[in-house]
């Protein structure tokens, strides 16, 4: 593809977190640099891309974004796949079904590759893509860093930062007031962020979804607390935490479950279960959204910057159908067809879950 002018589309899928802007600055830059091109920014992620809506992003539209949390092209949660001939149609393209209206709109503003920012929905729905015949290049952002494919996604150190912040707050209520705080965190398929955070945080119990926990080993971790004088605890809780009674259900019986459960959260279900079996008090806090906004934290500043620059090498080269990831610690990329439908999990026998465990930190399950 060298030698003529590339038109590049950009779009952001997903939820948003911090670091898209970064990234959408490293990709355009970086592949301006390499000389004439043209940097076509889509709005509002694959809807936008449905509906024809984007605009080409100049120097003036990088400038002062590096810092800058959200994402200046918009998201949405479009999943143009999951609904294959469905009803969304335009007056100007009768018939047509979503990805047959993304492969028109591809052609109609002239790309030669798209760039796609987002996690396990967005990576899937762009090697579906890819196989469909467009070229399609992924980058990982997740708060939840259960991508797969990829050490780290960026977004999700920025988002460490502010759940640890936050439980480092709650330990000055804590200890005030003599109570148990629970702290609700994002991740429901994968525990990184509360596993991080709970572990950075000082957290006592830290539950997460790869691990099932048993009420009455909280209790007994809870009253030894006690016990030695600590008149106060701190439970991070991953937001798809379950229990070992709900893990031996399957995961339509699950969900009926949780529909009928009186609790609004998982996060309040584990504080009356709390309360109920030891007596103490315990409040709760849901950090939800906070955890995905402000600006980015400097290390993801940098990590979208490289995997922007590197996004832009995979253009020059016309290596299509890929994700750019970060392995071992360097930047490479594993193929799209690869990442799609899979979850990137903490394993049994992690380096943090061992050190969770030495500290004393009890992970629900002894």
């Amino acid at each position: 593809m060298a030698g003529r002018a590339l038109s590049i589309g950009i779009l952001t899928s997903g939820g948003d977190c911090p670091g898209l802007n970064a990234a959408i600055r490293g990709v355009a830059k970086a592949t301006l640099g390499m000389g004439e091109a043209r940097i076509v920014g889509i709005a509002d992620g694959y809807r936008g891309l449905i509906e024809g809506r984007a605009r080409e992003l100049g120097p003036r539209d990088l400038s002062g974004i590096l810092t800058l949390g959200g994402t200046i092209l918009g998201a949405s949660r479009e999943k143009p796949f999951g609904e294959r001939g469905g009803d969304f149609k335009t007056d100007a393209d009768e018939g047509m079904d979503k990805p047959e209206l993304i492969k028109a709109n591809y052609r109609k503003l002239g790309l030669d590759c798209l760039v796609v920012l987002g996690g396990n929905g967005t990576q899937t729905t762009a090697a579906l893509l890819q196989a469909e015949g467009l070229e399609v290049i992924g980058l990982p952002k997740t708060i939840d860093n259960d991508l797969w494919g990829t050490d780290v996604s960026f977004g999700f150190h920025s988002a460490v930062g502010v759940a640890t912040e936050a439980i480092d707050r709650l330990h000055s209520t804590a200890s005030s007031h003599n109570r148990v705080m629970v702290i609700e965190l994002m991740g429901h398929k994968a525990g990184w962020l509360a596993l991080y955070a709970g572990i950075a945080g000082g957290g006592d119990v830290v539950l997460l979804p790869e691990i099932p926990y048993d009420p009455a080993a909280i209790a007994g971790h809870l009253r030894r607390r006690a016990a030695e004088g600590k008149s106060f605890s701190i439970v991070v809780v991953a937001e798809g935490a379950l229990s070992l009674a709900e893990s031996r259900l399957d995961k339509k019986e699950r969900r009926r479950l949780r529909a009928a459960s009186p609790f609004p959260s998982i996060g309040y279900r584990v504080a009356a279960e709390i309360e109920e079996a030891t007596g103490a008090e315990a409040r709760v806090t849901v950090l939800g959204y906070l955890q995905r906004g402000g600006v980015p934290a400097p290390y993801d500043r940098l990590l979208a910057t490289s995997l922007g620059a590197a996004a832009a090498d995979l253009i020059r080269r016309g290596d299509f159908g890929r994700m750019v990831a970060l392995r071992g610690g360097t930047i490479g990329s594993v193929a799209l067809a690869e990442v799609a439908g899979k979850t990137r999990k903490i394993p049994d026998g992690h380096e943090l879950l061992v050190a969770a465990r030495r500290v004393g930190t009890c992970l629900g399950d002894a």
